[in-house]
């Protein structure tokens, strides 16, 4: 037999193993599973192979599978692991960091159908949840006891708990009551060889021990899968009061949001809209924004002292120069609804960039400043809505996409922009991801943000939790 004919044999036979070897793997993970469980059609796998975040690199899993209990989940880890075959787990796939992307030779584990209130107590003011019930379901159940569920990111009434859990997801009402990690008191998690394991307690404090819930809330899937979550509910705002500041200026708005910062005001919302996403939201809705002003600042206060608040703030934004609503009002609350929709709507005839900046409050004039000359500079289009509460900016660098036809280096130019925000916005001391987690899109920026002795503790963890790598690959660090 010739070298050429021998390598050609051995090719063959190798392939023919793994496809036997994987043939083997999918029947044992389908003989655990009840049917309609299990897919392996390329509709199914095209449709779950990815999030809503950039596509770097497509993939389609070798299954896709539904867990409906801990013990599926346990089975799903244990036939993997014994195959070593990649997890890729995956809530309603809506992140925008490709955080739930598939990745080569992988399976799809669904934790959508897990979504069963488990308990809620309204004298503990606590609530344990499987991953997949959606926010926005909790919420609903928590108000009928007066009580709410206060992490409530922009797509809220589609994300599940798992995933707010998984990249640790903030949201509107972040300025007051903090991300999903302040919410999250417990966690029931399969680790990668399949065992079942319980992290925190049922109370507010407790300090006994490192704090593996907070590591796991955040984690992106990597360390272990998320399959039951405790957590704590806040009271229901019984009077809410919303004002609508109108400016001539983005930055000006910026400095109002420290005006009231400065006045001892602690409001639940406070989100900034630029001219650009005024202009959209016109486009999309029919309203008239833009004319009102070049910017909006939006800010929710609640509690009892929700009235003395707002008064505080109307009297301060309208000193700033500012076109204030001068009494809680029905518009303002339709405000506050059109900015949870104002991010992430994709408009064919548009290129566009965009990421989760966050800076110091004290930095927000500075860094808006920088992103307007950050778009003059390389001639491109800029929109930004921001949770100007806690200083995370959300710029999006955009171009017409007829103007991109003729523009040979547009995306380049766009990509530029991007990168250097990413820069100037860690130079002021911010990060390169507020709320939507790193991902697989944002790794190529991580080295800027945490020195290589950090990654590698990190990479250090990943390898206690999960010494065959086999969840989430690629991801998060």
């Amino acid at each position: 037999m010739s070298d050429e004919t021998a390598t050609a044999a051995t090719t063959e036979e190798s392939t023919t193993g793994r496809g036997v070897g994987q043939q083997r793997f999918v029947e044992e993970l389908g003989a655990g599973l009840r049917p309609g469980q299990l897919a392996q059609d390329e509709a199914t796998q095209t449709i779950y192979s990815a999030d809503q975040g950039p596509m770097l690199e497509r993939h389609l899993p070798l299954a896709v599978v539904w867990a409906e209990s801990v013990e599926d989940v346990q089975h799903i880890v244990r036939t993997c692991s014994a195959y070593g075959v990649p997890i890729v787990a995956r809530g309603a796939g809506t992140g925008v960091s490709g955080g739930a992307h598939a990745t080569r030779g992988c399976i799809v584990l669904s934790l959508e159908r897990m979504n069963r209130i488990l308990d809620l107590n309204a004298d503990d003011e606590t609530a344990v949840v499987e991953p997949g019930v959606i926010n926005a379901e909790l919420n609903a159940a928590a108000a009928e006891h007066g009580l709410m569920y206060a992490p409530d990111p922009a797509s809220f009434k589609i994300s599940t708990i798992g995933g707010n859990v998984a990249t640790n997801a903030g949201g509107l009402r972040c300025a007051k009551y903090g991300v999903t990690r302040d919410s999250v008191l417990a966690l029931d998690v399969v680790m990668a060889d399949g065992s079942l394991l319980h992290t925190g307690h049922q109370t507010f404090k407790g300090v006994a021990g490192y704090d593996l819930t907070a590591l796991l809330v955040g984690s992106e899937g990597t360390l272990g899968i998320v399959v039951g979550v405790t957590v704590r509910l806040k009271y229901l705002p019984r009077e809410v009061h919303t004002i609508a500041a109108f400016y001539q200026d983005f930055r000006s708005a910026a400095a109002g949001v420290l005006s009231v910062g400065k006045a001892r005001v602690q409001p639940a919302i406070m989100e900034l809209l630029d001219n650009g996403t005024l202009v959209q939201l016109d486009e999309m809705n029919g309203s008239d924004l833009q004319t009102r002003g070049k910017s909006l600042l939006l800010i929710q206060t609640d509690g009892f002292g929700a009235a003395a608040e707002a008064a505080v703030v109307r009297e301060v934004l309208a000193a700033g120069g500012a076109s204030v609503t001068t009494e809680a009002s029905e518009e303002a609350e339709m405000l506050v609804e059109l900015r949870r929709n104002s991010r992430g709507v994709e408009v064919d005839d548009e290129f566009r960039v965009g990421e989760d900046i966050a800076v110091p409050r004290s930095k927000l004039v500075d860094f808006v400043a920088a992103l307007e000359a950050m778009a003059s500079r390389f001639d491109v289009r800029l929109k930004v809505v921001a949770h100007a509460g806690d200083g995370n900016l959300h710029p999006t660098f955009w171009m017409d996409r007829v103007d991109s036809a003729t523009d040979a280096d547009a995306l380049v130019r766009l990509n530029a922009a991007l990168d250097e925000s990413i820069r100037v916005g860690l130079e002021m001391g911010g990060t390169i991801t507020g709320e939507h987690g790193v991902g697989q899109y944002k790794l190529r920026w991580l080295g800027l943000e945490q020195p290589e002795p950090v990654r590698e503790l990190q990479r250090r963890i990943k390898e206690l939790f999960d010494p065959a790598g086999i969840l989430n690959p690629g991801k998060a660090i």
